[in-house]
């Protein structure tokens, strides 16, 4: 993998926890030699991250719209800052310059960006490994609602599979770089074909 995408929050959590783990996400991602992609702000566990790759000099590209430049405060020390016009640019451009995808934790933005990308890798319009770091049991509540899915026939398990989970990067690395795309379609039934 040659850069990862991360979506989480442009704020910090209640928690330090969340600063923390952010800032050694973008620690593992330098020594692994794997660039971030991310939505480009300084602030919040965006910006932590993005602190933790450039200051183990990592590769960092923010992509960001035109009208948040000022809203989310753009990372001023970024390689790279790209500026769309809309958020559907942003994610589309995000998608274009990974490899793979982690959450990490956030509010609706990064659930939506997260929710995408695996839509599209359930619709086989990608095949890249994603994950989301369950800091301190964040995402907990998350995986048990994607399991009653499975469980009420709304999702295949081959694709709640696709969804990579730990608590800890170095281990959820792993789990990328062995990733291998299910190769069945989406639909549970003839009659949703």
């Amino acid at each position: 993998m040659k850069r990862i995408t991360v979506f989480c929050g442009s704020s910090l959590g209640s928690d330090d926890i969340y600063k923390i783990q952010a800032g050694l996400v973008g620690k593992a991602l330098a020594k692994h030699n794997i660039g971030l992609v991310y939505g480009g702000a300084k602030i919040g566990l965006m910006g932590a991250v993005a602190d933790g790759v450039l200051s183990n000099g990592g590769e960092v590209i923010g992509v960001l719209p035109v009208f948040l430049k000022s809203k989310e405060i753009a990372h001023e020390q970024l390689t790279e800052l790209i500026l769309v016009d809309t958020m559907h640019e942003r994610k589309t451009r995000m998608n274009e310059l990974c490899d793979g995808v982690i959450a990490l934790p956030g509010g609706f933005g990064t659930l939506e960006e997260l929710f995408e990308m695996l839509t599209w890798a359930q619709l086989g319009l990608h095949k890249k490994p994603i994950g989301i770091l369950n800091v301190n049991g964040f995402y907990d509540a998350l995986i048990d609602l994607i399991q009653t899915m499975v469980e009420k026939d709304f999702l295949k398990q081959i694709n709640q599979e696709m969804l990579l989970e730990s608590d800890n990067i170095d281990d959820l690395l792993i789990k990328m770089k062995t990733y291998v795309a299910p190769t069945v379609g989406k639909w549970i039934s003839e009659e949703t074909v």
